[in-house]
């Protein structure tokens, strides 16, 4: 990129850098579960409507879309951003700690959200001050409820890609220092599935468990037999995790109940090895059901697909990551993560890319995500920002040779 266009993108974005920390922090102090983020949306619906942009809340009062006042250029692309919180415990000893008992941002989305808010300001900015190179046309996304893996849908469902024909997205990690971002080609993350196990038995006295169909022994059998057999009969250079996080049903010590609930996730890379998964669980549950006189119900629940980074974005993104951090400090990732996340809905409709920003150092970040003293580096803002502003740029270029995903040209 013309170096002229450089040093005005990181002026645009240096600009708007105390009010992205102000927005990251005003968050992080008053987070808000997946779908209840109304003060959330409301907040950045205000801020964006107060700069110029065309906003519209999203459903059920949760998230915002924000269209750039420009509509010149010829097709627009989107930046997306979520903005729910975990149910966490903040325990950070900080001016911004979240104020809402037991709910935190323990994941980084109002880093996120404050990221794509200076991104958009700064555009703006780029498009009033005639000192973009040719005209750009941007939408934000400010999605509620990632965490349940169902707010992309939702959104999509609200028109929030109606005449979109590319996006881009981040994501904080504080297992990278910050000043370095990885980047992948194609699969980023893994195929999730929610899972649940409901086993009823016939509850009993404690004392006389022969006169019962325990349950729980059923539970403690089936665990086991997955955790052990899954992988055993999964070929080892598939990866596949099985992971059972809750166990529920029991009240009294002293009696043997007739219900028990297993819920969980299954996480693959590739559809034939999921659907070969979940048929080998589903043998299983049917063989430990008849030898303990239980029955076994396999569901499965809103899961999200595996983030594919398209090609081309990816390369921009690269190329604009190389120029603002230099090209020692720009990574790629060799391997898929077997996180989840439903960034992915929206590559269903249209091509994306995702990137990691790093956002730890020897000051602060050094929590990984999804803990309750989870934060970041807040200079990883200006970063993340100037990243996406940059391949914005770079992705409206008229002379960017291109294969089918060229401004105003959405596959079918």
């Amino acid at each position: 990129m013309d170096s002229n266009w450089q040093r005005a993108i990181d002026a645009a974005v240096d600009f708007f850098v105390p009010r992205a920390v102000e927005v990251r922090r005003h968050l992080h102090s008053y987070p808000e579960l997946s779908g209840q983020e109304l003060q959330t949306s409301l907040y950045l619906y205000q801020l964006l409507a107060d700069q110029g942009f065309r906003v519209q809340i999203g459903p059920e009062g949760c998230g915002v879309i924000a269209d750039s006042p420009s509509t010149e250029a010829g097709g627009c692309i989107a930046l997306r951003a979520d903005i729910d919180a975990l149910r966490i415990q903040d325990r950070k000893q900080v001016s911004y700690c979240s104020r809402h008992q037991g709910v935190m941002h323990a994941c980084g989305h109002d880093a996120h959200s404050a990221i794509v808010v200076c991104a958009l300001s700064a555009l703006q900015k780029l498009q009033v001050t005639s000192t973009a190179p040719w005209p750009i046309s941007v939408r934000g996304i400010f999605q509620p409820a990632e965490e349940t893996c169902t707010g992309a849908k939702d959104m999509i469902d609200a028109g929030a890609l109606d005449k979109i024909d590319a996006i881009l997205a981040l994501h904080v990690d504080p297992t990278r220092d910050v000043g370095t971002v990885g980047l992948r080609d194609g699969v980023l993350t893994a195929y999730c599935d929610d899972m649940r196990l409901k086993i009823t038995g016939r509850g009993g006295h404690a004392a006389r468990p022969h006169e019962a169909s325990d349950p729980i022994a059923a539970a403690a059998q089936l665990i086991s037999s997955m955790y052990m057999f899954v992988p055993r009969a999964t070929d080892s250079q598939d990866a596949v995790v099985l992971t059972i996080g809750q166990l529920t049903g029991a009240d009294t010590p002293n009696a043997i109940p007739e219900l028990v609930e297993l819920r969980g996730t299954l996480r693959t890379l590739d559809h034939e090895v999921r659907s070969k998964t979940i048929e080998h669980i589903r043998q299983l549950a049917d063989g430990i059901g008849q030898a303990s006189r239980t029955t076994i119900e396999l569901l499965f629940g809103v899961g999200a697909p595996s983030v594919v980074n398209d090609s081309q974005l990816t390369e921009l993104t690269d190329r604009s990551a190389v120029s603002v951090l230099g090209a020692d400090n720009v990574e790629k990732i060799l391997r898929p993560s077997m996180g989840s996340e439903d960034f992915a809905f929206y590559l269903e409709h249209v091509p994306g890319s995702m990137f990691r920003l790093g956002c730890s150092s020897e000051e602060v970040g050094d929590s990984l995500l999804h803990t309750p003293t989870f934060d970041v580096d807040e200079n990883a803002l200006a970063i993340g920002a100037k990243i996406l502003v940059q391949t914005v740029v770079s992705w409206f270029d008229p002379h960017r040779q291109s294969s089918g995903h060229t401004p105003g040209m959405t596959p079918s």
